[in-house]
C-alpha cells in the first residue's frame, strides 16, 4: 500500500517562498507519476503540477507557471514544490497524490493515492 505525506506548508506574506515536500513509502517510488492538487474553501480541488516517472516531463496549471517547480528525488522518495512569488489566491490546502502510469496527468481522478494535504496561507 502506498502512503503519501506532505510537509512544508505555513503562513507567509504575499511574495514570499515555501517548499512542500511529499514522502512516498510502500511500492517502488519510480512506478510513479505524481500530481499537486490544491483546494481552496469552497472551491473544487484544482491541478497545480505533475511530473512524470522519468522527471523529464513537468507540467503546471497556467495560474503558477514561472513561480513553481516541480521535481522528485529517487533516493529520498520525495516530490517537492517550490512555491515562489506567492499570491493570496494561492492559499488553499496542497495535497500530493501519485499514480501508476508513465504519463503524469492533470486530471484528479487519474490518481490513485493521495496525501492529506497541508495548508499554505498567503497573506496580503
Amino acid at each position: 500500500q502506498v502512503q503519501l505525506v506532505e510537509s512544508g506548508g505555513g503562513s507567509v506574506q504575499a511574495g514570499g517562498s515555501l517548499t512542500l515536500s511529499c514522502i512516498h513509502s510502500g511500492r517502488s517510488f519510480d512506478y510513479y507519476s505524481l500530481g499537486w492538487f490544491r483546494q481552496a474553501p469552497g472551491k473544487e480541488r484544482e491541478f497545480v503540477a505533475s511530473i512524470d516517472r522519468s522527471g523529464n516531463s513537468r507540467y503546471y496549471a497556467d495560474s503558477v507557471k514561472g513561480r513553481f517547480t516541480v521535481s522528485r528525488d529517487t533516493i529520498k522518495t520525495t516530490m517537492y514544490l517550490q512555491l515562489n512569488n506567492l499570491e493570496p489566491e494561492d492559499s488553499a490546502r496542497y495535497f500530493c497524490a501519485a499514480r501508476i502510469s508513465d504519463y503524469a496527468s492533470q486530471v484528479e481522478h487519474d490518481y490513485n493515492y493521495w496525501g492529506q494535504g497541508i495548508q499554505v496561507t498567503v497573506s496580503s
